[in-house]
């Protein structure tokens, strides 16, 4: 039995498809899976991976720096400015942005956005590769 799953940005609809699980990993609540049946259910997202079983069994992986996940019914909604598909990661762009934050980390280790740039640019490398 599977379900819809949507993610969303402000400006389109990223993935729409049937599924049958969806792993994301909530802040403060750790990795959650949601399967066919799920209680309603709202959590604030991490920069992480979430993975998507589409109902025929293909697995698709995405990068989400951030965002909401929602539960309602017979759906999963993914809400995120941000988020790629692994096979759409442009490992330049991240390498260079990796970079970047690096950099900015070596004049002011505790500046939260360089943090969280270097994450977000981390995982996106990490996800390109496997």
């Amino acid at each position: 039995m599977s379900f819809t799953i949507e993610f969303v940005s402000p400006e389109s609809v990223l993935y729409s498809g049937e599924g049958t699980m969806v792993t994301a990993r909530t802040r403060g609540g750790g990795d959650i899976a949601f399967l066919t049946g799920h209680e309603p259910f709202i959590g604030s997202l991490q920069t992480s991976e979430i993975k998507v079983t589409e109902a025929e069994g293909t697995v698709k992986r995405f990068a989400v720096r951030g965002g909401f996940v929602s539960v309602a019914g017979n759906k999963v909604t993914v809400l995120s400015d941000l988020a790629v598909p692994a096979e759409d990661i442009d490992v330049k762009s991240a390498n260079d942005d990796l970079a970047d934050a690096v950099s900015r980390l070596s004049t002011d280790d505790l500046d939260a956005f360089a943090m969280a740039d270097k994450k977000w640019a981390e995982l996106r490398i990490e996800l390109a590769a496997s």
